[in-house]
């Protein structure tokens, strides 16, 4: 049976059923639910709307593709392995979350805090991070190729072993990042802060 067809959604919208691991809701409308501590592991999210919704503390290793969490408290949320790709995450709260290993090409996650957050080993390619804080955040073996990290705060961020080919760092603060063995060939950095930063050990 669709497991969709047996779930009560009112109840899910209501925060009455937290336990949805590999539950099938595609498109379903999330909009404002408290869900904080919910499993939604390896559930199928495509397309959720999850605007406003309080997911912290959530498992959230699913297939979200182009899900909408637009204004979502995503404080600590595990999204370890999860498909983001095109999501959206305006206006959302996210300190704490991990992404390490998922994969987020296109999505939005710009002007945001994610001082500390970790993407290590995740697919970053073409993500939108203008003016975002990500003071140590950890992007260790991870794909920023042709990233947009203009204006960002990447302070103690460390690269290393990352892939940032093409990744456009116009204006951004990299003060005492960490680039070991990085591959920088074809990024932009005009205008960037790199004090304290030994760019002698990239590509």
């Amino acid at each position: 049976m669709n497991q969709s067809m047996s779930l009560d959604i009112s109840a899910i919208r209501v925060g009455k059923i937290k336990l949805l691991a590999s539950a099938h809701l595609p498109g379903v409308d999330l909009a404002g639910t408290q869900l904080s501590e919910a499993d939604f592991y390896q559930a199928n999210l495509v397309g959720v709307n999850f605007v406003g919704a309080n997911l912290q503390k959530a498992t959230l290793r699913a297939n979200l593709r182009g899900a909408d969490f637009t204004g979502a408290d995503l404080r600590e949320a595990d999204f370890r392995n999860a498909d983001l790709r095109g999501a959206i995450f305006m206006d959302a709260q996210v300190r704490g979350a991990s992404f390490a290993g998922a994969f987020l090409n296109g999505a939005v996650l710009n002007n945001l805090d994610l001082s500390g957050a970790d993407f290590r080993g995740a697919d970053l390619r073409g993500v939108n991070f203008t003016r975002t804080i990500l003071f140590q955040a950890e992007f260790s073996s991870a794909n920023l190729a042709g990233a947009d990290l203009s204006q960002a705060d990447l302070e103690e961020a460390n690269f290393t072993g990352a892939i940032l080919r093409g990744t456009n760092l116009q204006r951004a603060n990299l003060l005492c990042a960490i680039v070991d063995r990085a591959d920088f060939n074809g990024a932009i950095l005009t205008d960037a802060c790199l004090q304290g930063t030994p760019l002698d050990s990239v590509n």
